[in-house]
């Protein structure tokens, strides 16, 4: 008689011994298995949430007050209400997450000190170099150019550098063009702005820009901004019309704006990387969502009273009894002359290639008319 070896897993006993033992080892060593399997699933499980903070901190430089802040606002509501409370934002304003220091912020969204942020272009230029292309002073001539270069190409170009440069970029909004104004005196031409102390943000293509124009550029952050234009310390800053409005910048002696769009701010939705690379992947996609979502509220919140025949938002400043100069085409390209050099200087630091794109983008959005 032919010896069969006993079939796979079924385990020989003595002579004797039940018949059904083997098959109750089976079962045994099936639901052992199962026991094991599932346990793994449940604590896979538990570490997963517990990779999920309690409070996940937004640094925004101005407060809800304001359309960037306000930005920041949506952000969190919108994610708090699709994760039903998994991920829950808190907004921290002025940046006091950093003390204060607004050029700080992108490093410490690096560094895990911050979780995610809806920042400035500016603010962060001097660690990503690359955001200096929206500082070229002059660069983007209207909302379509601003436009096509975040929503385009370039867009995408700097998104990966970003990246590269360690956090996560989800979506565009907008601070808004830059205008200046001052205590003193009308701004029609660069001499006007000869001996004018203005504050500036931290970045020396802002410093630079401002040296070539005459005047005295003065670094100082925002919260310290305020109180020094108050006190006559400075003459005058340059900011988009909703700071100046929500900040009610006619208070602190602000009695002249020239509308001058030499430079525009796009802001970012970012992530630290550590943070994103926690949560789920639906759960990324529904951040992602709704930066987007909050990316375009904010911009047309941005944008209210500038794009309407009359900019009706200029004309309410006016009102209270603020002086607003619009240049003419031949003194705007006055300013233009004055900064070439400047221009020329930093498209060389940016990375030509980068400010070429950038050019050909402009030179190709449609016209609004």
């Amino acid at each position: 008689m032919t010896h069969c070896p006993p079939l796979s897993g079924y385990i020989p006993v003595a002579r004797g011994s039940d018949a059904r033992l083997p098959a109750l080892r089976f079962a045994l060593a099936g639901l052992v298995a199962a026991t094991l399997l599932l346990g793994g699933v449940i604590l896979s499980g538990q570490v997963a949430a517990q990779t999920y903070k309690a409070e996940y901190k937004l640094s925004t430089v101005v407060p809800t007050s304001f359309p960037w802040g306000r930005g920041g606002e949506i952000w969190a509501n919108l994610v708090r209400e699709r994760t039903a409370g998994r991920i829950n934002i808190k907004v921290y304003p002025g940046v006091s997450l950093v003390g204060g220091d607004q050029t700080r912020e992108f490093t410490a969204i690096r560094q895990g000190v911050i979780d995610m942020a809806v920042g400035s272009t500016i603010n962060w230029s001097p660690q990503v170099k690359a955001l200096n292309l929206f500082s070229l002073p002059f660069l983007m001539p209207d909302y379509a150019a601003i436009d096509a270069l975040t929503h385009g190409g370039v867009g995408a170009e700097v998104f990966a550098t970003l990246e590269r440069s360690g956090v996560v970029p989800l979506a565009w909004g907008e601070n808004g063009f830059r205008e200046i104004s001052n205590s003193r005196r009308e701004i029609h031409l660069p001499a006007d702005l000869k001996g004018l102390k203005l504050r500036v943000v931290g970045s020396p293509l802002f410093i630079e820009t401002m040296t070539a124009l005459g005047a005295n550029p003065v670094q100082m952050s925002w919260a310290d901004a305020q109180p020094a234009l108050a006190s006559g310390a400075v003459d005058g800053q340059e900011n988009p019309l909703s700071i100046f409005a929500a900040a009610k910048l006619h208070q602190v002696g602000q009695k002249f704006v020239t509308l001058w769009g030499y430079v525009a701010d796009p802001l970012i939705f970012v992530i630290n990387r550590e943070v994103w690379a926690s949560w789920t992947p639906a759960d990324r996609e529904i951040v992602r969502a709704a930066a987007i979502e909050a990316g375009v509220q904010e911009t047309v919140l941005a944008r209210k009273g500038l794009v309407e025949p009359g900019q009706p938002e200029w004309q309410a400043v006016a009102a209270n009894g603020v002086t607003i100069t619009r240049l003419k085409p031949e003194e705007r390209e006055q300013f233009v002359i004055a900064t070439r050099r400047i221009y020329a200087r930093w498209k060389a630091e940016i990375g030509p290639k980068l400010v070429d794109d950038a050019e050909r983008a402009i030179a190709a959005r449609p016209v609004r008319r």
